[in-house]
């Protein structure tokens, strides 16, 4: 649970060019359903938000607002910590990410799994700090 925003310090040398900001919410919106916000503040300062309201029992959800890299998500947490993310468009998979926080709470790693554009398998991590 909790706010996190990305340390562009601290980003993967393959990414490419940085967004100006990126900020993840999640929030538990009670009957066993959990809220997840993304925020991706672009150099132009235009923002991509996506959101999906999910049960985090490896379910299949809707995703909300900008659907360019994903259209559902099924989410899992396996232990307190531990936060699994399918997300899919039309059906196909996109990527699947998974974020373990810090057992001092203050630090999430998010580790990306996809495919580049060679068809070939990847792996990256993301670092971000609690805002809240």
């Amino acid at each position: 649970m909790g706010r996190w925003e990305l340390d562009l310090t601290r980003m993967p040398s393959t990414y490419g060019p940085p967004p100006k900001r990126v900020v993840y919410s999640f929030q538990d919106i009670g009957e066993g359903k959990w809220r997840m916000v993304v925020d991706i503040t672009g150099q132009d300062g235009s923002v991509r938000h996506m959101a999906a309201s999910y049960r985090p029992d490896g379910t299949t959800a809707p995703s909300e607002g900008e659907t360019s890299e994903a259209d559902s998500v099924a989410v899992m947490t396996p232990t307190p910590n531990v936060l699994v993310l399918n997300i899919a468009k039309a059906k196909r998979l996109g990527s699947v990410r998974v974020y373990i926080v810090s057992a001092n709470g203050k630090e999430m790693t998010e580790s990306a799994a996809a495919l580049n554009d060679k068809g070939e398998p990847f792996i990256r991590n993301f670092h971000y700090r609690r805002l809240r």
